[in-house]
């Protein structure tokens, strides 16, 4: 963000945001901008251009009172320092979800990224195993169809959070397939991750109505497309919860492999109950598929 970088002279960024989020949480009825600047010890000038970039950022927000703008945190927003709050973030992510308070969770998820959470870590400590919460308590029927979705709604918002415009290198690419609508969400946990490494991602999304004896034609004409020079590596991705799915689509990886040469590459995340030998790799855990595609660059 050219602000943000214009902003380093002189002072810390996440510094300041620390320091912003107490002088708000102290204030009942929030602050204006100059309060605030007095408070900071910062020009009037410079303190507005950090109110712009937090605002944008969701992480402090604004409202009218007659003719004064006030800037005030949402409640329970706080300083989080990392690594040391990963476990704290994941306990109150999953209570939230729980309690049905959306806002509160993604911003959380917000407010863990701007305090420097490395994304890839949040994905794996926090996300997943808030998704795996959720997944437990709808076969334990302790929510229903309904709920489950929405809770799953929330998790996929909050993921998206995540995602930033990142530079990504062309010689890495990576195509997500979700076999089933239930692996969608650690598709684009994966896509997460992955883009913040550099990876050029590729995120199809659910696949399921892609049967079809000309799939494998369909999934190499659309190779072709988006890795023209073939320079670089190339791993198609995986995600199913199914035997039958992942099964498939792996037969369709695997038919087309030759035609790519020994950089294309494939990778299962599955947590159906067989084995996907075929693969290069498999896993049931997203963390060491994650791993294993970074591994790929060298990375």
């Amino acid at each position: 963000m050219i602000i943000k970088a214009a902003l380093a002279k002189g002072y810390q960024h996440k510094q300041i945001q620390e320091k912003l989020i107490e002088v708000l949480s102290n204030s009942k009825t929030g602050l204006s901008g100059i309060e605030i600047a007095e408070r900071l010890k910062l020009n009037r000038a410079t303190m507005a251009k950090y109110l712009n970039v937090f605002a944008a950022e969701g992480i402090i927000r604004q409202k009218n009172i007659g003719n004064t703008n006030l800037w005030y945190v949402d409640l329970g927003t706080e300083t989080l320092q990392f690594p040391a709050d990963y476990f704290k973030v994941k306990e109150k992510f999953i209570e939230h979800l729980i309690l049905n308070q959306q806002h509160q969770a993604k911003q959380l998820i917000r407010n863990s990224f701007h305090s420097g959470a490395d994304v890839t870590t949040l994905i794996t400590e926090v996300i997943i195993p808030a998704t795996l919460s959720i997944d437990e308590l709808y076969l334990k029927a302790k929510i229903g169809t309904s709920e489950a979705k929405m809770l799953r709604g929330i998790i996929s918002d909050s993921i998206n959070i995540l995602n930033q415009d990142d530079e990504s290198d062309p010689k890495r690419n990576v195509i997500l397939l979700s076999t089933d609508q239930s692996s969608v969400i650690y598709s684009l946990a994966a896509s997460s991750a992955l883009g913040s490494r550099g990876w050029q991602v590729w995120h199809v999304g659910d696949v399921s109505d892609s049967i079809g004896v000309l799939y494998d034609l369909d999934l190499q004409k659309f190779i072709t497309k988006i890795w023209k020079q073939k320079s670089g590596v190339m791993v198609i991705a995986i995600f199913s919860t199914n035997d039958e799915g992942a099964k498939f689509f792996l037969e369709s990886a695997n038919s087309i492999k030759p035609k790519f040469g020994k950089n294309l590459h494939i990778a299962v995340h599955s947590r159906a109950s067989s084995q996907n030998t075929k693969a290069e790799f498999s896993s049931d855990t997203l963390d060491a598929v994650v791993k294993w595609i970074n591994s790929i660059s060298g990375t």
